[in-house]
Order: C-alpha cells, then structure tokens, then sequence
C-alpha cells in the first residue's frame, strides 16, 4: 500500500502525537481512612478479617498502586482526637441499629470538617433501611449497603477519587467517563463494586501495550472513571459537563426529577442523549419489564432488574459495548463476529483483512475511537473522532489512513522511551529496547538520550524529505555480562597478563551466554532484516567525566535469511565484544585513567546497521561526525561554529583517520580542501568502506572489522551511490563540475549538500550539534549515517548513532605564553589544542623525517609501542612527534598506532613532511581520546612556514635508543612544554643545559 499521509488534511508531514499527560492524573487521592465502628462490627473488622490486609490484597489483586491505611476507632471520641492529629481523607462510618447515636455523628463531623467526605455503611436490614431517610444528605456524601465484601470499600475509595479527580483529568486531559444514575442504595452498592472490577480488568489489558513499568504504572491513572447521579438534575449536569468524553451511560428508569418521583426519567435522560449522539451507548434498567419495548424504540438496551443474572448481564453488556476488551468486527447485517483485534498492533495488523461493509460501519459509528479512549490512547482516539469516511474517496483509502496513523502513532510512543524487550510483542515498531535490569553502559544511555533529544524536539518529520531517527536497537544490560562471566568462570583468564588478546578471545568464545536470552535474540534477529551492528557499551565509555572512544570492539554482521546462522554470528559478535573488555589496549586505557579492570563491565548494543545493499557489500551514503567545537578553525570559522567530517560509505573511514571531507556547518561552501582544485585532487577520498554480506567471512577476530572490505570508488559508481555525492573533473576544460558526468576524474566533494543545500542536510547536521550541546551543557560529538539512495516515494533516512561528551581541554588556568627566539625552541605550533605548562617531561620521541616511508608505517608503530611501554614501567611521561595523522587505520595517512601504543604521551605532535601534508582528522576515534585525556596536540607544517621544529638539534643528541626510522631521547633536565588553549598555540622550550 502506497501511504497518502502527505495528502490527508488529517496527517500532514508536521502532524505529531502529543503526549498524554499521565503524570498530571489521579492527583488527588484517598490515602487515610477514618473507620467508625460499633464494638460488634469492630470486632468483626478486626478479628473476622483485618480490613486494612484485605483492601491491600484487593489493590495489589488488581494491579493498583498506593492503597490506603485505615485509621479504626469505636467511639465518637476517639474520632474527634484522631482527626484533630491526623489528616484523615476519608471518613467511614459503620451504621448499627444497636447505637442510635450513629446517626448524630455524621452531623457533628461534617459541621467541623466539611471538606471530608463521609460515607455510611449499613447492613441493609429492614429497620435500618426504613430509618435512612432520618440522615441528612449534606452531612453523608453516600451511603452503601454493607455485606462484609471489601471490594465495596474498594468502590467507594475509587468513586470518591474519581469525583475529587474528574474535572482536570477529564475535560483536561481526556480521561474517560461512565455515569451511573442510581438511586437505590441496594443496586448501586451491587453495582459499582463490579463495575470497577470490569474497569481495572480492562486497565490491566491495556496497560499490556505499555513499553516498560513506568509506563504501565502511568497508564493506569487514564483507566476511564466511574461518577454516580442519584436523580434527574444530577445526571443530566454529569453529562452536559462530561458528554464530549463518555463511553455510556448505565441509568434506571425510575427516579427523581424536579424533587419528584419520575417513572419515566431515565428515557427522558436517554433523549437527551440520543439526541447528540445516535450511538452513545446508554444501559437502563427497570423493575418494570414493560420498559424494555419504550427502551428498543429509543435504541437503548435493557436489564431487568428482577433478573437473578442481574450483574451478570450488566457485567457482559458493558464489556460487548462499552469499548472494553477486544475490538470486534461484525457483519453490519448479521452482527456475526468477522475479525477480532486484541490490542492497537493486532489492530494496525488486521485493517486490510476486515470486509468493507464492516469497516465503514464501525468508523461511521466512532467505534475506533470509543475503544482507544477506554484504552487511554486518547490523541489517536481525538484523530480518529475527527474525521468520517465521506473525507476519503474510498473504503481503501479510510484503511490506509487508519493504518498510517497507528503506525505514525506507534513510532512516537517508542521514540524516547526504553522498553522492556518483549519475544512477544517485538516488531519494528520499538526504536530502543532492554533486555535485563542492569545499567544500560555509557554508549547505549546516550542513545537513549538522542531517541528522547528526538522526540522533545519533533525531529523525526521536521524536514521536508528527511526522516530523523535512531536505528532500531536492544540493548543486553551489563547484568547479562556478569551472568557470563560468572557461569563460565572467565575472570581469572580476563584478569591475566600473561594470556595474549587472541587466547582471551578464544577463552571467551568457549562460553556459553545466558540460556533465558535466547527467545529474545532470536525475537529480534526475526524483525531485524538487515545487517546487525555488535557495538560495546561499557559503563565508562562516552560517560560525562571521561569519555572515551574506539577502545573496545564493534562487530557487523550481515543479514542472512537463515535463524540458525544468524543466531551462530550474533552470538559470536557478543562474546567477542565482551572479550574485548580485557585486551591489552583496554587494560592500557583503565591504568592511564586509574580505573581498575575489574569495575568495568560491559553491556552490548545490538543495532541495525543504516545502509542498503549492493550485490555482495552493505554500506550507507554517507557517514559523518560532527563537534559542536571545532578546534582547528580556517578562514571565517570560529571554535563555536563546530566541524563535520564525511565520507561516502561506512563511518570507519572517519574514525579511523581516513580521508573525508571536512567542514564547518556555518560555511558549508567554504570547505578548505574544495578551495583549489589541487587540493581536491590531493585530499578527496579515493576509496570507501562497505560490509561484505558473506557470512563465511566473518569469523571472531581481534579485528573487529574483519568483514569490512575496501573499494575504489568504480565500485561506488557502479552501486549507484558515487553519483549522489560527487563532481567531476572535467580534463579538457580543467575544471571542476558539480555533478556527475560519465567521461572525467570523480571527486567526493558532496557539492549537492554543500552547495545547493540538498535535503537540508547540513541544517539538519548544524541542528543536532547545536541541540546537543545545548541539552548536556557542553561540546559534544555525534556520529551518523545518512541514506540517500531511497526509492522516490520514500524519505531520505537521518540515522543518528551516538552522542558523547567532549573533554574540555581548556582549564580555567590562565596561560601567558611569551614570544621565544627560535633557537631557544624544540618545536613552535601555531595550531595547537590544550592547555597549561608542562615541567616534567624528560624524553622525546620523534620520527626521523629523512627515513620516513609510509610502506613501512606499521613496523614503526609497533617499535612506538615498545619504547611507549618502556617509558610507562619507568613512570615517564615524553614528547611524540610524527608525520600524518598518529592512530591513522591507513598506514599510508600516518602511523597507525593504538592507544595501548601512546598511552605514556603528554604531547603528541604531527608534522607534515615537504610531499606528505595531512590535514588533522577531528572525526577520529584517536582523536577523541586525546582530547579526553588532556593529551597536548599539536600540528606543524615547517615546509609551509607552518610552525618551526629543530630538528638539527634533535639529531645532535646522544639517543637512548635509535633506529633507521626513529630515535628516543632523554634530556638530562626537563623541556617546557607551554600550550594556551585560548590562542590555539604552543611551544616546547629546548632544557636548560
């Protein structure tokens, strides 16, 4: 089916849900009951059944939270004191026949408290009920026929709640309503009770679709309320005040009107009723059987009430009319049963299977919308009390609307909200799930927070062609890690030097993961039909005080139409993210941090990955990261105007220092690296990331990206993806296109987005940042993907991935740095981040720049890893310096070190060579530790009169260890490291001699 929201004045592209304001419901309540009693019938309360345990038992029966305590005395005495000491809400008082001074007590409370409400319980004996009308009703608010059922008192606490509640909850908020008009004390005391207990039924079903407990919990405040009429003039003032948001009416037939008794006044309350509303449901009753003709004639049903099935029937007829229970389709003729929905998504599931006939017959008589609102979804309910099937061409087209709007409804329920995982109800529909009760970790709590940041901000449909979302996620909480490592006794090979990365991979392979979680993985790879990230989510990762990132594994596995496999390379991916916990990179990273290993656990994230597939490879449009802080800003960027970093395919290219577009948001069409034409020639990306889709080719590994495989951009173009974010280089004009052309070099330059603003999309990158930051209070980082190549009636996909902190790097310290001849410099950098004066540092290592070969870049990073591990035993700290981008994926970028493999650095440096100048990659993983740490950073290009650097004094002294590739010196006094994060400069002074 073809969706026709964007034409339906119903449900326009801006058109959102409010939320139902469950927080402000049932705010006034029943919490301490006054019980008056006779020595007898306190007796009876007490020794025949403690009252106050048999109306806990009754709530938590039904689900209900806060029941009251009760309060019980025997004389009007020990009333008085207590209400002079206690706040009493509640006063119940039990009538015997054997103290005539009952009667009298209701008068003399109510004279000096009368905003309590009083309520009169009687047996109901013959000599009691000839003396009621000796009580005065401004002094009793009811009185109840007791026969020692607590589910009366039950009753009597929640009408009075829904009395003291109604106005806000239902004019306000659109809670629903039943009037009963009743005035005999014998059947309304019959009555309620059962009433109440069918409404709490159906509040327990509907409370089923709620997402997690707290929204369970909330739901039941919108349960409909049950408000009580004795005669005429009460009930008819009920329902002028509450008629836009009633289910029915159940009335007698006979009682008073105008201070007389009318034995006609319940038809005339029908008429009235009827006459707004042909299918308002309305129950009378009559003693009299001669009223059930004039009660068919006016379209009301019937109950007589000398019927012995007295609440029986009334119990079935509210259930088949009052919108409670199941939604059933009925042949409009035969009324015979054709399609039964039990709940909103067995509704959304069904639509297309219910006959036309019926379901114009059901929408004509806002069926759908009586049954929502019993069920407390009260906006959908509004949306569908608005319109009929005359504003639609056709049956078809009235299905369409009904489904997309529970859809549309369905999705902004989610967003925002972390669900409890249920194998049952499971479906694509829940945007952040849970499976266990332990912390979420540091990654998944900020997607969490990005689908609440979403939802608060209407961002999902705010653009024209653009979808903003999270992918679909479950989260496995960090419970289920502990579970794991304890069942398979994996901490002492967790905690063990000795053992390399690879054997504690193994170890963890052995293991066996919690049986009960089995049905849930198997729930979500059903739904899921795409490749599925594995992304870690330790409790420190991205946390406020010391975000971190790329320290542990993300695994992708791809989508295969087979359970069995799935299961097998999901289960794998999971153990292998928990190995990862205790690598050596990751034991580095806890001793520079001084966290101890073993507080760190792990939660996983399992996610779809946001892409499409081309042949045998996955991959999205484009992937970004983006800051709200841009510390290296050129031309007319400031630091506030943040920076984005793209690339066409998988985000690895970003994060691991590859090349990618960079730019600041403020001016898109200012990007650096598209200023000349050498330059974009130079710096444009050459190749690209995708997930190879063959299962065989995943395997658990060490290297997490084990499955990706890299492309040349012939691939892209044939994918059809290259020409959605490139130009092109015309050779015989010698320029730059924008926009693909068949003949000419391509060039990622994004010039569609850049340039001409497509799809808004760098509004759309400018907005999250600036939302980001604005909500956590700090500079903050996100990674995305984004998905252009949709089919024409679909909307592009906005898929947000992550949000962390970013560690400020500059102190509140003032740094005065002085103007220094250069020959009292080691290095001088003009683009530099950090801040303060280091004293201490003793040795440098530095790349020699004569040897430098990028071939050869990763047996310098691990000699870098030696001398870096020698320098941490001896409790030093040194000075780095290198060409291209340090912790760079592409060896011919920069030296692809680990964290692991720098962890002793106070400075790193980067220093461009004559034929080998990088631009520093903000996007990366790397990079985002060093801000975190406080790791001074500093770029140089001396070829480009770009900072100064003596080597010719570093190549005079004496090394501590030296090779054709690098040297290690150790000054006999410290260098002066001087960084001032205002001015974006730094010095490292040579040490005095």
């Amino acid at each position: 089916m073809v969706s026709k929201m964007s034409k339906n004045p119903f449900l326009g592209k801006n058109f959102c849900f409010s939320d139902t304001a469950f927080t402000q419901l049932m705010r006034k309540r029943i919490y301490r009951v006054l019980l008056i009693a006779s020595s007898y019938d306190a007796f009876l309360l007490e020794e025949d059944g403690r009252i106050d345990e048999q109306i806990f038992n009754e709530y938590v029966s039904l689900n209900l939270r806060y029941p009251p305590n009760f309060i019980l005395v025997k004389s009007m005495d020990d009333a008085v004191k207590v209400l002079e000491e206690e706040k009493i809400d509640l006063i119940i008082e039990m009538l015997s026949s054997a103290e005539e001074d009952t009667y009298l007590w209701a008068h003399r409370i109510k004279q000096s408290y009368p905003s309590i409400p009083i309520v009169i319980l009687t047996p109901f004996v013959r000599e009691l009920s000839l003396n009621l009308h000796k009580i005065n009703s401004s002094d009793v608010d009811y009185v109840f026929a007791w026969l020692g059922d607590s589910s009366l008192i039950l009753a009597i606490i929640k009408l009075i709640e829904d009395k003291m509640n109604a106005e806000h909850d239902i004019l306000e908020v659109g809670v629903q309503c039943i009037i009963l008009v009743e005035d005999s004390v014998r059947f309304y005391s019959s009555y309620l009770p059962k009433m109440y207990q069918i409404i709490f039924t159906q509040s327990k079903s509907f409370i089923s679709e709620a997402l997690n407990e707290h929204q369970k919990m909330l739901r039941r405040r919108g349960r409909p309320k049950i408000l009580l009429a004795k005669n005429f003039e009460e009930a008819v003032n009920l329902y002028e005040k509450y008629k836009s948001n009633l289910l029915g009416v159940v009335s007698d037939v006979s009682y008073e009107r105008n201070g007389r008794e009318d034995r006609k006044a319940g038809l005339a309350l029908c008429k009235i009723v009827k006459q707004d509303d042909k299918y308002m449901t309305v129950l009378l009753q009559s003693s009299d059987k001669r009223n059930e003709v004039l009660a068919n004639n006016i379209q009301a049903g019937f109950i007589n009430k000398n019927s012995k099935t007295l609440v029986i029937e009334l119990t079935n007829f509210i259930k088949q009319y009052f919108a409670f229970g199941d939604f059933v389709f009925v042949d409009p003729i035969t009324k015979q049963e054709l399609v039964r929905a039990s709940s909103l998504r067995d509704l959304q599931h069904k639509i297309f299977k219910v006959p036309d006939a019926s379901f114009q017959y059901h929408v004509e008589r806002n069926h759908l919308s009586k049954w929502l609102k019993a069920r407390a979804l009260f906006s959908l309910a509004s949306l569908f009390q608005r319109f009929t099937p005359h504003d639609f061409e056709n049956v078809l087209a009235v299905k369409q609307f009904v489904y997309d709007a529970i859809s549309r409804f369905r999705l902004s329920e989610s967003c925002g909200v972390i669900a409890e995982f249920n194998k049952v109800d499971y479906d694509a529909y829940l945007s952040f799930s849970r499976i266990g009760q332990g912390s979420l970790g540091g990654k998944a709590r900020g997607l969490a927070f990005l689908d609440q940041l979403i939802k608060k901000n209407n961002l999902r449909d705010h653009y024209e062609n653009v979808r903003i979302s999270i992918p679909q996620t479950v989260v496995l909480c960090t419970d289920i890690f502990d579970e794991f490592m304890e069942s398979n006794n994996l901490y002492e090979i967790a905690y063990s030097d000795s053992l390399t990365d690879a054997e504690i991979l193994n170890q963890f392979l052995e293991g066996k993961l919690p049986k009960h979680i089995y049905p849930d993985l198997l729930a979500f790879v059903q739904v899921i039909k795409k490749p599925i990230a594995i992304r870690s989510s330790s409790l420190l990762e991205d946390s406020c005080y010391q975000p971190f990132a790329g320290i542990y594994s993300t695994y992708m596995i791809p989508y295969v139409n087979d359970e069995q496999i799935m299961m097998q390379l999901l289960e794998e991916a999971v153990k292998s993210v928990y190995a990862s916990v205790y690598y050596k990179n990751s034991k580095a990273y806890m001793t520079a941090t001084k966290n101890l290993i073993d507080e760190e656990k792990m939660a996983v994230v399992l996610q779809e990955v946001c892409g499409r597939q081309y042949e045998d490879h996955f991959y999205p449009t484009i992937s970004g990261v983006g800051r709200s802080v841009n510390y290296y800003p050129v031309g007319p960027e400031n630091v506030e105007d943040g920076v984005v970093n793209l690339a066409l395919g998988l985000g690895k290219q970003i994060v691991d220092g590859g090349r990618s577009l960079r730019f600041s948001p403020k001016y898109p069409q200012k990007a650096i690296q598209l200023s000349k034409m050498e330059l974009t020639i130079r710096d444009s990306q050459n190749s690209f990331y995708a997930l190879d889709l063959n299962p065989d080719h995943f395997h658990p590994s060490i290297d997490d990206s084990v499955n990706y495989k890299q492309y040349y951009l012939d691939q892209a173009e044939k994918d059809g993806t290259l020409q959605l974010v490139c130009s092109t280089l015309d050779f015989q004009d010698n320029r730059i296109q924008d926009t693909y052309y068949d003949k000419g070099m391509k060039l990622i330059t994004f010039a569609s987005i850049l340039k001409y603003g497509q799809d808004e999309l760098v509004k759309i990158m400018n907005d999250v940042l600036k939302i980001g930051q604005q909500v956590m209070m700090k500079p903050v980082e996100v990674e995305f993907a984004v998905e252009l190549n949709c089919p024409v009636d679909e909307h592009k996909q906005f898929y947000i991935l992550q949000i962390r902190p970013i560690a400020s790097l500059f102190k509140n310290k003032l740094v005065k740095l002085d103007e220094f001849p250069d020959d009292e410099l080691i290095l001088r950098s003009e683009n530099s981040m950090g801040n303060g004066t280091l004293e201490d540092v003793f040795d440098l290592v530095y790349v020699k720049p004569e040897s430098f070969d990028a071939s050869k870049s990763q047996l310098m990073a691990e000699t870098v890893g030696r001398l870096n591990q020698q320098i941490l035993d001896d409790g030093r700290t040194y000075v780095l310096i290198g060409p291209g981008r340090w912790g760079s994926s592409d060896p011919w970028l920069g030296i692809p070190v680990k964290w692991s493999d720098i962890s002793a650095a106070a400075l790193i440096v980067e220093s461009g060579l004559k034929n080998f100048q990088i631009d520093p990659s903000q996007g990366a993983h790397f990079f985002q530790n060093l801000t975190a740490f406080g790791v001074g950073y500093f770029t140089i290009n001396p070829f480009l009169d770009d900072g100064f650097y003596s080597l010719d004094f570093l190549n005079r002294q004496h090394p501590v260890y030296e090779d054709t590739y690098l040297k290690h010196i150790r000054f006999e006094s410290p260098m002066t490291i001087v960084m001032d994060g205002k001015k974006m400069k730094g010095i490292v002074k040579k040490p005095k001699f």
